[in-house]
């Protein structure tokens, strides 16, 4: 096909490393990991999440970094390589599919980051404190319907870059900057009287705050923070060059996102301690934390405002490093497999993002009274996607390496560049055994939870 010879890659491993950090540093990290870790047990979800990261979320970024740079193509194309069988094509359509339906709800909550910073800016961050105003703006589906058509011409329009000239490079400027104001936030957020409790409770794994839950939700959150299972990585190893280490790129990857996510736990647990000490009702605030919790914080802070600007640019950069590479990834699947230039696959992939997202956007509001197995659409794209399609791409992918493709074919592309594959027996153990049992799990628990028969 033309697009095989004319493939688009990374300059090199910084290209890659920033981009795929940035796929996976994103509203799952800011958002998503501090509020998990305040519900599930502080420091011992911390703890789990960590050896999830350096076993599991190793072994998966690895296989998929290594699938798309055998192939040099998207998940779909990818797997077929391998064989036509329907149940290989499957394994590659979820991984594709994924993204292109996170995509449209993502950029709802990146819409409602872009209102909060646009506010903050004006000066009005006091009202973003006040009770009640985020369901307000959440109802009012006009104003959320405009932020969320916003956030999503900024990500088509570095889409229609290209990779090099769009995605690495904003990647490269956006990553940096990211980590500055992480630094800053979290400097001033545990200097608050008050914080070391949050930073005690955050840092330190208490035994007594383990559940069965605290490993579930670290498994989940994983998926959702390493970018794995979503096809993205797929795509970024087929832009990858064959003189870059794919084991130490994956290893600077995992650190700079769980660093991320540490900082993040540490801008807004300890600020959170500081404004209720401790309070567990408002450490069990839930997705709500950021929209609802951290404003009132920053309200009774000196520099409030100051802090709050800071605070949602930070969470703006994070959201459109993520969005650019699930967009990314769609993408390329329309390039690969209906033969598409890039910007027709652009336009096809900004007409979902409008028609589903725009199904989130309104889905408190005006379409409130229309729900999915009792979910609004927003969150029943986030089950249907995180809960259900993840873990099982997680175990199509295990099954491909372990069963079809074999760990030495791996292996052989791993050590492209020249070096020994170090952790092959770890990656050997987890591909074939713990990483689909893990993935089981998830998605057993997920779907149990949501029919009501447990709770998490």
């Amino acid at each position: 096909m033309e697009q095989q010879h004319k493939r688009s890659a990374f300059s090199g491993k910084i290209g890659f490393v920033l981009s795929a950090a940035g796929a996976s540093v994103g509203l799952g990290n800011i958002w998503r990991f501090p509020y998990l870790a305040a519900k599930y047990g502080g420091g011992i979800f911390l703890l789990v999440y960590i050896l999830l990261a350096v076993t599991f979320g190793y072994t998966m970024i690895v296989a998929e970094t290594a699938l798309g740079r055998m192939t040099h193509k998207s998940p779909v194309s990818a797997y077929a390589h391998f064989g036509k069988g329907r149940g290989i094509r499957f394994g590659g359509w979820i991984n594709a599919i994924i993204p292109i339906l996170i995509v449209p709800y993502y950029s709802v909550i990146g819409g409602w980051v872009i209102h909060y910073l646009a506010e903050y800016l004006c000066g009005r961050g006091g009202n973003l404190a006040a009770d009640g105003y985020f369901s307000a703006f959440i109802t009012n589906g006009l104003q959320a319907e405009l932020a969320f058509l916003l956030f999503s011409l900024f990500t088509l329009g570095i889409i229609f870059a290209g990779v090099r000239n769009g995605v690495e490079r904003v990647s490269k400027v956006m990553m940096p900057v990211l980590v500055v104001l992480s630094l800053i936030i979290a400097g001033y957020s545990v200097t608050r009287p008050g914080a070391l409790a949050g930073v005690k409770y955050f840092l330190v794994p208490n035994p007594k705050n383990f559940s069965w839950m605290t490993v579930v939700t670290a498994m989940g959150q994983m998926f959702y923070s390493l970018s794995i299972a979503m096809g993205i990585l797929v795509t970024f190893g087929s832009y990858m060059k064959k003189d870059v280490s794919i084991e130490e790129s994956t290893e600077n990857v995992e650190v700079f996102d769980t660093a991320i996510a540490i900082m993040a736990g540490l801008m807004i647990i300890p600020a959170v301690f500081a404004f209720s000490g401790g309070d567990p009702d408002t450490l069990q605030a839930g997705p709500a934390l950021m929209f609802i919790t951290i404003p009132k914080v920053f309200a009774s802070m000196g520099l409030g405002t100051v802090v709050g600007v800071l605070f949602f640019v930070l969470v703006l950069f994070a959201a459109i490093t993520s969005s650019i590479a699930l967009t990314e990834s769609a993408v390329s699947t329309f390039e690969d497999e209906l033969g598409w230039d890039r910007t027709r696959s652009t336009v096809l992939i900004g007409a979902i993002m409008v028609a589903l997202g725009s199904l989130s956007a309104l889905g408190y509001g005006p379409l409130a009274g229309v729900t999915v197995f009792g979910m609004q659409f927003l969150d029943f794209f986030d089950f249907l996607t995180n809960s259900v399609m993840m873990p099982i791409a997680a175990i199509a992918t295990c099954l491909l390496v372990s069963r079809v493709i074999g760990v030495e074919q791996i292996a052989q592309e791993v050590e492209q560049d020249g070096q020994r594959f170090r952790r092959k027996p770890v990656f050997n153990f987890m591909i074939r055994w713990l990483c689909p049992i893990f993935a089981a799990i998830i998605l057993a628990s997920s779907v149990a939870n949501a029919l009501g028969w447990i709770a998490m």
